[in-house]
């Protein structure tokens, strides 16, 4: 199966249906991968490149994965692979480095059989960018290959969008995807059912999750945070936030960073108290935090708990440009305070 010698998770039913483009010499000159982030589409879009210039394919339509092409790729790093993407989440991708990209593509291929263009989150995408990758699609070179990645296709102007063969990635069973993960990623069943509901689902996330010990540890060191900081006041919220930004007086970039992390998995616990709190019966993401999460719920107003994730989702829109430590004050002193007892 595709599904299998590609290495995918979740995903089976796209990597054949691309191994059937390859064998049956039927590519398409763009496709766009699409789905939320974590679900795999850069993953399936670096099989494809790899099948489709592996220089010692197990079958056809496959890719061994060891050959030099196949290493490199991987890598991101080989010389027929352009890789285009804003300078982080979330900036924006500049019509730019779109003229760039372009320059690269008129070139023939230098080892493999196609040049390949892996456009990532190309929502970030300006208008001029996308408008000016139209000229590229609406007159494709047959040795060139686009692969753009999205969160949603409805991001991106339709003119992109129908330009390209659209694979839709969602998100799989908790239950199926916490299997995958105990059979392939060597985890205990607990540790794979916990990954799998924090990562809801998303393949490429979970994976990320069972290889790096650090990052379900910073998680870990995020919710104790916000737990401690719930029954607090104003005076030791903001000293909390101060303390969080200081960073980005030096780099702020990296204080961006830090605290997207913090706030995507504050996110989840107030998402799962909103679910709680209103008895939608939908599971909970933080099962290891059942308790608190419950417990937060009983202590809140559905409301209340509503409000904090809209704040959390408005910080998210706004944190390219906004004072990061004035969003940070705001979204803790809007967060109800919960006394014990």
């Amino acid at each position: 199966m595709a599904g299998m010698s590609w290495n995918i998770t979740g995903h089976t039913w796209a990597a054949d249906m691309l191994r059937q483009h390859i064998v049956g010499g039927n590519l398409r000159h763009a496709y766009l991968f699409s789905g939320p982030t974590g679900v795999g589409r850069r993953t399936l879009a670096l099989r494809f490149a790899q099948a489709v210039n592996c220089t010692q394919p197990p079958a056809p339509g496959d890719a061994c994965g060891k050959c030099q092409t196949c290493r490199q790729i991987e890598r991101m790093q080989h010389t027929d692979l352009t890789v285009v993407q804003a300078e982080e989440a979330g900036a924006v991708l500049k019509v730019k480095q779109v003229r760039e990209l372009q320059h690269m593509l008129s070139l023939s291929p230098y080892a493999g059989g196609y040049r390949v263009a892996l456009l990532l989150r190309f929502e970030e995408a300006n208008a001029n960018a996308q408008n000016a990758l139209l000229k590229t699609l609406e007159e494709p070179n047959p040795k060139v290959l686009l692969l753009l990645t999205a969160d949603d296709p409805e991001n991106l102007l339709p003119t992109i969008t129908s330009r390209c063969e659209l694979l839709r990635l969602r998100p799989m069973a908790v239950d199926d995807l916490a299997a995958a993960l105990e059979a392939h990623e060597n985890l205990s069943k607990d540790k794979a059912l916990l990954i799998a509901h924090i990562s809801g689902g998303r393949a490429g996330f979970a994976k990320r999750l069972a290889c790096d010990g650090e990052m379900l540890e910073k998680r870990k060191q995020w919710m104790v945070d916000m737990l401690a900081l719930l029954p607090a006041g104003r005076t030791e919220r903001f000293h909390y936030s101060e303390k969080t930004t200081r960073i980005g007086k030096k780099d702020r970039g990296e204080a961006k960073s830090v605290l997207l992390e913090g706030m995507a998995n504050w996110l989840s616990f107030w998402r799962d108290v909103m679910l709680v709190g209103t008895e939608s019966g939908t599971q909970i993401t933080n099962i290891d935090l059942r308790e608190s999460v419950h417990r937060t719920a009983e202590a809140v107003d559905p409301r209340d708990a509503a409000r904090a994730v809209s704040v959390l989702e408005h910080g998210f829109k706004r944190i390219q440009t906004a004072n990061l430590q004035l969003m940070l004050d705001t979204i803790l002193l809007d967060w109800p305070v919960i006394t014990a007892g």
